[in-house]
């Protein structure tokens, strides 16, 4: 029975293992997908946004989820940037980030935090 058990718990962490590295994804291939696949809910361009740090913000709807790709300054007075991506994002928090909700900063960055930044992809 002993032999049995530690024979199970082997079987069940290699099927975990091999579950969670079949996956995984590149974030630059699910930007493009969704960039391709998806249908554009909105843009924040750098104008707009008048941040430090926030480039340009665009939502995409796909598979009835929203997806927010965003440009991130690599530095404050920096012209490069990096892109990130943000999975799953209820339209109420697209919404009130874009518009900014009741009692919200004006702040982009401030809403950004808020409403969108706990919803980065797991993607490498």
């Amino acid at each position: 029975m002993k032999y049995f058990f530690k024979n199970l718990v082997g079987i069940l962490v290699l099927f975990v293992s091999l579950n969670t590295f079949s996956q995984e994804v590149a974030c630059s291939d699910l930007v493009n997908y969704i960039k391709q696949k998806g249908y554009s809910n909105g843009t924040v361009s750098s104008y707009t946004l008048d941040s430090e740090w926030l480039y340009e913000v665009k939502a995409y709807s796909y598979d009835y989820d929203i997806y927010v790709i965003a440009k991130i300054k690599t530095s404050e007075y920096s012209y490069s940037t990096n892109t990130y991506i943000f999975c799953g994002i209820p339209s109420y928090n697209w919404s009130n980030f874009q518009y900014g909700g009741y009692g919200d900063s004006d702040s982009y960055g401030k809403r950004f935090h808020k409403y969108i930044m706990d919803y980065k992809c797991n993607c490498y």
